[in-house]
C-alpha cells in the first residue's frame, strides 16, 4: 500500500470515527428514526404486498444501515423531494423531515465508510462534445468548435454534462462523428499547421510509401487514443491506407482516410482504461491517469509534457502530480475547466438560453454585449482566479475582492479600481466596504439565474441557495400550487413579500416556504440584473429574513454571515459537485467517504482552493481502478 493510499484510509476511518461522536448534535437517535418510520411509513409499508414493494421492518435494525444502505438512501431521497407520505396521508412537519433525513444521511453514510476509502466504479463512457472539440482542436492545432456538428449533452450525474449515465453513443451520435471526422479531416489537410501534425513523414529516396504511413500513424494514434499503441493496434490501420491506394488514391488522400477512421474509433471517441483481472483495486496506468486530469482540468487530451511525465511514470508521486496541477492550473487552458464546472454547478450557463432577462424590460443587458458578457464571466474568471492564486474557497461566499471591469463598475454604481489603460479588462480588484458584491451572491449573473426574466424571485433565489450552495434542494412544488395573483385594475402595487404571502399563508405551502423564501428576501435589493434597488412596488425594500432554526438577517451581507456559519455545509456540496465532475459519473454513498476525507484535508488547509483540486486527484476514486467483479 502506498502512502498515499494508507494516508486516505487512515483519515478515513478518523473521520468515520467522529462521525460516530458528532453525528447526532440535535440528541436524534436510531429509537427516534424508528418512530418516526412507524408513525409515517409503516400503514402502507407493511405485510404481505407493502406498497411499491417495501416493507418498513426492512430498517428496524441497526445492521440495516450498512446491510440494507441503498434503501435508507432511497427513502431519504423520496422524503426531500416531497415524494413520501403521498398527499392524502398524516405527513412529518418539515422540522421533523430534516431532523430524520439528516440524521439518516449521516448515520448511513457511518456504516458505509467503516471500511475505508473505496476506489468506486468508473463507467466507460464517451467525450462530450466540448471534450470531442478540445480533443480535435488539440490533436491537428485548428481552432473550430467542432462540437456543434453533435447532438447536445445532457446532465446527469451530479449535474454536469460529462456525466457516463447520459454519455452513450446512440445511432445518430454514430452518424454525426462520422461527419464530423470527415469535415475535420478535410479541414486539416487545408491548414499549414495541421499538416505539419499529420505528415511527419512522406514517400522520398529510400522511403516506400508503406513505410512513411506507418511513421505517420506511430506519431498520431498514441495522440489520438492518448496512449501507446502496439503494433497489433498499428496493423488495421495499415490496411485501410493500402486499400485506398489500391484504389487508386494517392498518398495523401490514402493516410486521412486511415486516419479519419481513427477519428471514429472507440479508442478515440472513449474515455477506456485498460483492464486489469486482479480483484482488487490497481493504480490506474500512467497514461489513464494522465489523460484522467487532463479532461478533468482543461477538458481535453494531455499535452506533450503531461505525456511526457506519463513515460516516466512519475505521475502517481503525490508532490509531483501537485506540481503538475499547479502548472495546469495556471495555463490558459483551466479556463474552458472553471466555464463549464462554474457554468453547470451555478447555472450560469442558463443566460445563454431560457433565463435571459426580458429585453423589454431591461433594455440596458439586451443592448450592451460588453455588459452581457461581462456579467457572463465574473464567476468563471473569479472561481479561476480563486485556484490560480490559491485563495480560500470561503471567498465564493463572501470576499473582499471581485472580478471588475469598467463596465460592471458602472452597472453596480461602485467605484472599483480598475487600472484605466485596461479598464474594459477583466481585472481582480478590492472592493470597497459595503459594496454589497462580495462572493458569487454579488454577481449579476447568480441574481438573474435565479429569477424569472421580467421578474425578482425570493422562491427560485432561495432555491438556488440550498440546492448550487447548500446542497440540500427544496422538493419541487406541488402540481396544484396556484399561481400568484396578479393586481387588479386600480389596487395599489405589492412588493414581492406581499404577493408571496398567499402562498406562506397555506398550510400545504408554508412548510417548504418558510425555509426557501428567506433566504430569496434578504437578496430582494438586487433587481434581475443584479442592480441594486431600495424600493420594490412602491415600498422600501424588505430585506428581513430567519432561518428554521430562529437565525434571523437583514439583506445580503447578513445573509453570507449566516452562510459562512454554515461554511462545513457549503465546503462539502462543493466538494461533491467538483468531485462528480473530476470522476464523470454520478457518486455513490461509498464515494460520501472520500468526499468526508477532502472536507477533513480542505478544513485543515484554511478551505484553500488549490487542497481541494489536489485531493481529488489524489484520491482513490480517481487514481485507482477497481478490482473486476466491480467494475463496470
Amino acid at each position: 500500500m502506498t502512502t498515499s493510499t494508507t494516508h486516505w484510509f487512515l483519515l478515513a476511518s478518523l473521520l468515520v470515527s467522529c462521525a460516530g461522536l458528532h453525528a447526532d448534535p440535535s440528541g436524534y437517535s436510531f429509537e427516534n428514526a424508528q418512530e418516526f418510520l412507524n408513525t409515517y411509513c409503516l400503514s402502507c409499508h407493511q405485510g404481505d404486498s407493502p406498497a411499491g414493494g417495501f416493507q418498513t421492518q426492512r430498517l428496524s435494525t441497526r445492521e440495516s444501515l450498512r446491510l440494507d444502505a441503498g434503501n435508507w438512501s432511497k427513502l431519504v431521497l423520496r422524503l426531500q423531494n416531497g415524494e413520501m407520505p403521498p398527499k392524502g396521508f398524516p405527513a412529518p412537519e418539515m422540522d421533523q423531515r430534516e431532523r430524520f433525513t439528516a440524521w439518516a444521511e449521516v448515520a448511513v453514510r457511518s456504516e458505509v465508510c467503516a471500511a475505508g476509502v473505496t476506489t468506486g466504479r468508473y463507467p466507460i463512457r464517451r467525450l462530450n462534445r466540448d471534450e470531442y472539440s478540445a480533443t480535435l482542436r488539440d490533436l491537428f492545432d485548428m481552432h473550430l468548435d467542432l462540437g456543434r456538428m453533435l447532438p447536445a449533452d445532457g446532465a446527469g450525474g451530479e449535474g454536469f454534462d460529462n456525466a457516463a449515465e447520459t454519455l452513450f453513443l446512440s445511432p445518430l451520435h454514430s452518424e454525426k462523428y462520422i461527419e464530423t471526422a470527415t469535415f475535420a479531416i478535410n479541414f486539416a489537410a487545408k491548414e499549414f499547421k495541421s499538416r505539419d501534425k499529420i505528415f511527419v513523414a512522406r514517400p522520398g529516396p529510400g522511403v516506400s510509401p508503406d513505410q512513411a504511413a506507418r511513421e505517420i500513424l506511430k506519431a498520431f494514434l498514441p495522440r489520438a487514443f492518448r496512449r501507446p499503441v502496439d503494433r497489433k493496434e498499428l496493423e488495421p490501420y495499415v490496411k485501410l491506407f493500402r486499400k485506398a491506394r489500391k484504389q487508386g488514391e494517392d498518398f495523401e488522400s490514402s493516410i486521412l482516410f486511415s486516419l479519419r477512421s481513427a477519428l471514429v474509433s472507440p479508442m478515440f471517441l472513449f474515455h477506456v482504461t485498460t483492464p486489469h483481472e486482479s480483484s482488487g483495486p490497481q493504480p490506474l496506468d500512467s497514461y489513464a491517469l494522465a489523460s484522467r486530469l487532463s479532461y478533468f482540468l482543461w477538458g481535453s487530451m494531455p499535452d506533450e509534457l503531461l505525456f511526457d511525465i506519463a513515460v516516466a511514470g512519475k505521475l502517481h508521486d503525490p508532490e509531483v502530480m501537485k506540481q503538475v496541477i499547479g502548472v495546469m492550473l495556471r495555463n490558459d487552458r483551466s479556463l474552458v475547466f472553471a466555464e463549464r464546472f462554474v457554468g453547470q454547478w451555478l447555472r450560469t450557463r442558463e443566460l445563454d438560453t431560457d433565463k435571459q432577462p426580458d429585453a423589454e424590460l431591461f433594455p440596458v443587458y439586451a443592448q450592451d454585449e460588453e455588459l452581457r458578457s461581462d456579467i457572463r464571466l465574473q464567476p468563471v474568471l473569479f472561481f479561476r482566479e480563486l485556484l490560480v492564486q490559491d485563495l480560500s474557497l470561503l471567498n465564493l461566499l463572501d470576499s473582499k475582492h471581485t472580478i471588475g471591469t469598467r463596465t460592471l463598475a458602472k452597472h453596480f454604481g461602485v467605484d472599483l479600481p480598475v487600472r484605466q489603460n485596461a479598464a474594459k479588462q477583466p481585472q481582480w480588484v478590492e472592493l470597497p466596504e459595503g459594496s454589497g458584491r462580495g462572493g458569487v451572491l454579488g454577481m449579476p449573473a447568480i441574481l438573474a439565474v435565479s429569477s424569472y426574466p421580467y421578474r425578482t424571485s425570493p422562491v427560485l433565489r432561495g432555491a438556488w441557495i440550498l440546492d448550487s450552495i447548500l446542497g440540500t434542494p427544496p422538493p419541487p412544488p406541488p402540481p396544484d400550487v396556484p399561481a400568484l395573483e396578479k393586481a387588479h385594475e386600480g389596487e395599489a402595487p405589492k412588493s414581492m413579500r406581499e404577493i408571496l404571502s398567499q402562498h406562506r399563508a397555506d398550510a400545504a405551502c408554508a412548510g417548504c416556504h418558510s425555509r426557501i423564501d428567506p433566504l430569496g428576501f434578504a437578496l430582494e435589493n438586487y433587481d434581475v440584473i443584479g442592480r441594486w434597488r431600495d424600493e420594490d412596488g412602491g415600498k422600501p425594500v424588505d430585506n428581513s429574513g430567519e432561518l428554521v432554526d430562529g437565525t434571523s438577517f437583514h439583506g445580503p451581507d447578513e445573509l453570507k454571515t449566516a452562510l459562512l456559519e454554515r461554511k462545513d455545509q457549503f465546503i462539502r456540496n462543493l466538494t461533491s459537485k467538483m468531485l462528480g465532475y473530476a470522476l464523470g459519473r454520478g457518486l455513490t454513498l461509498e464515494d460520501s467517504c472520500t468526499v468526508d476525507a477532502i472536507v477533513a484535508r480542505l478544513r485543515e488547509s484554511d478551505y484553500r482552493a488549490r487542497t481541494l483540486i489536489e485531493e481529488i486527484a489524489l484520491s482513490m476514486p480517481f487514481r485507482f481502478q477497481a478490482g473486476s467483479e466491480t467494475r463496470e
